[in-house]
């Protein structure tokens, strides 16, 4: 039997979805919250199998609700339940410890499958959310992009070390920039320590990939 606890402030889709799952065989709707307080309350007692747990809630909401669930129950899988498909929630779910996403407009069937699912250790990610992930880790990754080339753009390089870059991007070793620039080795070690200072790395491949930004 598959024990559930179903969060939800509003009362037609708490009783809606207790109606859906109680007439499966295996599943057992065991308790209903209003708020994100009440669905702490009432896993950290009855200590359920799962928690469908929606976003938005009075008193306390349902992102807060899962980082407290995760605190004093982590062995208890979470589905967030929601309607929204707001980046942050996403992203703010999966950092806290989410199992998975369930679209209260999904499909009983589909809905059933992913309790079932969650319950034998399976993360649930339906496509539309699986979407918005996507596109919201696609503008951090360019945002990251702006932001390294931006910083990178502050960077300015002597002439001689534009010189010592180029050798290093062909993959030369200090013997063989020393002897390219005609300075002893020594110097050689200098001039690459200081480009490393300044591009804030600590080791030369570390450099090249950045010295393949900037030049």
């Amino acid at each position: 039997m598959i024990r559930i606890i179903i969060a939800d402030d509003q009362l037609l889709t708490r009783e809606g979805l207790r109606t859906i799952l109680d007439l499966e065989e295996d599943f057992e709707v065991i308790g209903v919250a209003k708020n994100g307080q009440e669905a702490c309350e009432l896993t950290e007692a009855l200590r359920p199998d799962l928690v469908l747990l929606d976003i938005r809630m009075p008193v306390m909401d349902g992102i807060t609700a899962l980082k407290q669930l995760k605190r004093s129950c982590p062995e208890i899988p979470v589905l967030i339940l929601t309607t929204f498909l707001e980046d942050e929630y996403i992203i703010e779910g999966m950092a806290n410890g989410a199992n998975g996403y369930m679209l209260k407009d999904m499909d009983g069937d589909k809905m059933i499958a992913s309790i079932r699912d969650t319950v034998n250790g399976q993360f649930i990610l339906p496509a539309a959310v699986a979407a918005k992930l996507t596109a919201k880790l696609s503008q951090f990754a360019q945002e990251r992009e702006l932001l390294d080339r931006s910083e990178l753009g502050r960077i300015s390089l002597t002439e001689r070390e534009k010189e010592l870059a180029q050798l290093m991007m062909r993959g030369m070793n200090n013997r063989e920039i020393s002897e390219a620039l005609f300075i002893a080795e020594g110097t050689a070690r200098n001039y690459i320590s200081n480009l490393y200072s300044k591009l804030d790395v600590v080791d030369r491949a570390q450099a090249i990939v950045q010295l393949q930004r900037l030049l």
